[in-house]
């Protein structure tokens, strides 16, 4: 309860970033998707409505890795995420257990917000909770998209984000890759990669369609990729569980950063910085 209290304020933060990135995922798919919206019979063209909702979502996670909450929490948004660093030694246990409990109910929060705002508009078909299920061409091929997703994104953040000098830009590769994977992925899988993303939609609309691939396979994903990272660079090249680190806001994980976002190579363990 000591860690709860002490570390409340990031994990109110998780939520609220989750919260907010469901609520602009739910707002401006009803903008691009339902057929009565003035923006969707103007751009009659599918695939163009998907790249311009990448475009969105990618700059919307781009702002939340680059807000203040997402400077001091890390902006991970996703229990994939939190479980991959946790793994690595970097989100003490109870650290990662509030977190994706958070991210749980930020997730839910946001979407029911976007019900009670749009009603049917977004509860019924076609946006339908904007729930993640597999495409036309089935689970077998979803399950390869996400898997693939979040292993590639996962080895970008940990590349990028334990690079000296391309650390602080980060959150314009995870953005970039949202867009790629809006446009791309979606069509197949849904576009989950986030377990906490894909129950927030399913709860709500009762749709369980191969819901275990959304839960399974995004984890796996990334756990794969943080065996690889650490296969090629070793485990001490993991200095940090944020994404941006060029702050100067509290840091919570066990982290091998300064203050000013240089790598501290005189801890011989990673220590927690508050």
């Amino acid at each position: 309860m000591e860690t709860f209290r002490k570390h409340l304020p990031e994990y109110l933060m998780e939520a609220a970033e989750l919260g907010i990135f469901m609520i602009a995922a739910g707002v401006f798919t009803c903008v691009f998707e339902y057929p009565s919206s003035p923006i969707h019979q103007a751009i009659p063209n599918g695939d163009m409505r998907r790249f311009l909702t990448g475009v969105v979502m990618g700059l919307t996670a781009i702002s939340l890795i680059y807000s203040p909450w997402g400077q001091q929490s890390g902006a991970h948004m996703n229990p994939a995420v939190t479980l991959t660093f946790y793994r690595l030694g970097k989100v003490k246990q109870q650290d990662a257990i509030f977190y994706i409990l958070f991210q749980c109910l930020g997730g839910l929060l946001g979407i029911y917000l976007v019900a009670i705002l749009f009603g049917q508009v977004f509860t019924k078909p076609p946006i339908n909770y904007i729930v993640t299920v597999p495409g036309t061409l089935g689970w077998v091929a979803a399950l390869f998209s996400e898997i693939i997703i979040a292993f590639v994104m996962m080895m970008t953040v940990l590349i990028v984000s334990n690079n000296q000098k391309l650390n602080r830009f980060t959150g314009l590769f995870a953005g970039l890759l949202v867009i790629l994977y809006i446009f791309f992925a979606a069509p197949i899988s849904g576009f989950g990669m986030n377990p906490a993303r894909s129950l927030a939609s399913a709860l709500p609309a009762q749709i369980w369609t191969a819901f275990w691939l959304y839960v399974i396979v995004p984890p796996s994903g990334m756990l794969l990729a943080s065996e690889v990272y650490k296969y090629l660079f070793g485990s001490r090249a993991v200095k940090c569980a944020k994404l941006h680190h060029d702050n100067h806001k509290r840091c919570i994980f066990r982290c091998n950063y300064n203050r000013n976002g240089t790598i501290n190579l005189s801890d011989s363990l990673p220590m927690s910085r508050e």
